[in-house]
């Protein structure tokens, strides 16, 4: 392929593209990301591949490998085109039935999606609620382009931006309409994009940098490595307009190791890019040189603050550095560097193609756009979703995740990261937006969002959270370093049944200095999840505390299982199943927990079948004594072990 050398070269490239393709062509598309590889679609894929092959379909039918298509819970995914009829938890045996069905236009209705209320079978994607209730303009185009095909993107107008950009605008309007667009940073504290781009074009010294942070530690958060395997030519392209209106000559992918995939599509869609003369040396020939490199992060947390990814990528141990000195100042080597997140980039070229006004009408008035969120935990519908900012919570988790799991009660749900906060019931109506959530002392974040229900501990929780920072924590700082280490002691403390008066007081207290005193931003942030669950879940403190009970029966030391011998069928599964034979008993006759022998690991609990609810889980209150014959029973097997 020649390096494209104008505008008139690319367009014309875009028009042979077009001339090639039927866009009422039969075509699967097979979800191929991380996850669905997590459930063998790579197999899959290879399988239609040797279907088509065998059949002689190759020519007839457009074959594709795609990303994350967001409806995790259900993988591998599997789009038939140009109707999008979807099919979920497709298996390697079905391969054979879908292509033949495809070929007849006909439905496979197992494979369906089946509405939970009514029991209808649904055919086409945008119908199923997961998808209907979404608005996708970032993750939009991701099951029509395979990732490793650049020619896949250029057709459905990708790189048009770019040129738009650097043929029919200054460097100064590319910076005034994204500002007049108010696009703020999707990965954290939501800070407005144009202020970072101008600050950095402003600033002195040569040469600028520009910057893709891809280093998503957050537990249970993936939409920046969703994004980079499923389309990585639209953050690239967002890249290269940003550094055009800053004046950048280079830049960085930073992604963490973890990210295979995601490290690979980059590293091809980079290369393809070049070889297309949309990258590097005089792009479009245009006389605008700009060059890009993947640095792969080690994988600590921390890099994901700024000025540590930052230290990082100049070779040396990521730790953050002190913020008055700002890095659009004074980043990578000591020179003017702006950073923005997987999403924010992605952005950029939709913005510059359809206008700020277009970008306007979507959100609330501080907050425009969408929001790519991780809906993960207690939630029915797992898996990427994309909404308008300013969408409801209860909307997000009700009508899109599909209620909380086995129809237990909506407790809360954290935004924003390990860092974020816990928002309580009450709070289910508030709309999503930077604002609404800082206000009930939660974060967007990058965008994870764990839902927990009724069976949650909300102390145990913030222990898991606060543990997780602690180890996090680059050491730099005091008050991150020690403030988090003597949070974490509290907290386990209080979970195992040892809290003291006095220790709220003093959770609150090292809250409160290290998200005055921290460095960093995970140090100033790190005290939400305490600060959150002291401000909506006081009680469970006190209960934990003054009472030694766990109100959701969850923690371990202050729990206790006992069988009712009323209920008890003598069934003998928990029998069978207890780790630590602490469960005496014969079929067909009482069943009886020894107290001294059980480790609380709650096996007994989880196996004893539904309808008969024999074991019973109790917290801050004695184990009912047993009954003569339950007494008889443990002197027996006592005896029987001496003996």
């Amino acid at each position: 392929m020649p390096r494209l050398n104008s505008p008139k070269e690319f367009e014309e490239l875009r028009k042979k593209i077009l001339s090639k393709r039927n866009k009422n062509k039969l075509g699967i598309s097979i979800s191929s990301g991380t996850c669905g590889r997590a459930y063998g679609s790579d197999k899959i894929a290879a399988e239609f591949i040797r279907e088509l092959k065998k059949q002689g379909l190759e020519e007839k039918i457009d074959f594709r490998e795609v990303g994350c298509l967001g409806f995790c819970e259900r993988e591998p995914l599997v789009i038939i085109f140009p109707e999008r009829i979807c099919y979920l938890n497709v298996k390697i045996e079905d391969v054979p039935e879908i292509v033949d069905k495809a070929v007849k236009g006909e439905i496979i209705e197992r494979l369906l999606y089946t509405d939970p209320v009514s029991g209808e079978k649904i055919v086409h994607e945008e119908d199923i609620p997961f998808y209907k209730y979404q608005k996708k303009i970032v993750f939009g185009n991701i099951a029509s382009i395979d990732p490793k095909n650049i020619e896949d993107y250029i057709v459905l107008g990708g790189y048009s931006a770019l040129s738009k950009a650097l043929f029919e605008m200054t460097p100064e309007k590319v910076l005034e309409e994204v500002k007049k667009a108010k696009l703020r940073g999707r990965g954290g504290g939501g800070f407005p994009t144009s202020i970072k781009w101008e600050s950095t074009k402003n600033a002195p010294g040569e040469p600028k940098y520009v910057i893709v942070n891809c280093d998503e530690g957050d537990p249970g958060a993936y939409m920046n490595r969703g994004l980079m395997e499923g389309n990585p030519h639209s953050v690239l392209e967002g890249l290269i307009i940003g550094a055009y209106a800053i004046g950048a000559s280079e830049g960085f992918f930073y992604i963490r190791q973890e990210y295979p995939l995601a490290v690979e599509n980059t590293k091809l869609a980079i290369k393809q890019a070049e070889e297309h003369g949309l990258l590097g040396k005089n792009i479009l020939g245009s006389g605008f040189d700009f060059t890009v490199k993947i640095h792969e992060g080690a994988g600590a947390f921390v890099s994901g603050e700024s000025s540590a990814l930052m230290t990082a990528i100049e070779g040396r141990v990521g730790e953050p550095r002190p913020k008055y000195v700002h890095t659009s100042e004074k980043g990578v080597w000591g020179k003017p560097s702006t950073l923005n997140n997987v999403e924010t980039w992605a952005n950029v070229p939709l913005i510059i193609n359809k206008g700020a006004e277009w970008f306007n009408s979507i959100g609330t008035e501080r907050s425009k756009g969408t929001k790519i969120f991780s809906l993960v935990g207690k939630v029915n519908n797992t898996g990427l979703v994309e909404v308008p900012l300013g969408m409801p919570l209860r909307d997000i988790i009700y009508k899109i995740g599909g209620g909380i799991q086995k129809g237990k009660k909506f407790k809360a749900v954290q935004t924003g990261g390990p860092s974020g906060g816990i928002i309580p019931v009450q709070h289910l109506d508030s709309p999503v937006d930077f604002d609404e959530l800082i206000k009930l002392g939660s974060m967007m974040g990058s965008g994870g969002m764990i839902v927990m229900d009724e069976d949650t501990c909300m102390v145990d929780i913030a222990r898991y959270f606060v543990n997780f920072l602690c180890d996090e924590s680059c050491g730099k700082c005091v008050p991150c370093r020690e403030g988090l280490k003597q949070a974490s002691i509290i907290l386990k403390s209080i979970v195992a049944g040892k809290g003291k008066a006095g220790d709220i007081k003093k959770l609150a207290d090292i809250a409160e200095v290290t998200s005055v005193a921290s460095l960093c931003a995970l140090g100033k942030t790190s005290a939400n999840p305490v600060l959150t669950t002291l401000r909506y879940f006081k009680d469970e403190y006190e209960a934990h505390i003054k009472e030694k009970r766990c109100p959701a029966l969850l923690c371990k030391e202050l729990t206790s299982y006992y069988i009712d011998p009323e209920k008890c069928k003598a069934c003998m599964i928990c029998h069978r199943n207890c780790p630590s034979d602490a469960i005496i008993g014969e079929k067909m006759k009482i069943h009886v927990i020894d107290q001294s022998k059980c480790t609380k690991c709650g096996t007994c609990y989880d196996v004893c079948p539904p309808r008969f609810g024999a074991v019973k889980k109790i917290s801050g209150e004695p184990v009912p004594p047993p009954v003569p014959e339950e007494k008889r029973l443990i002197k027996r097997a006592r005896k029987e072990k001496r003996d």
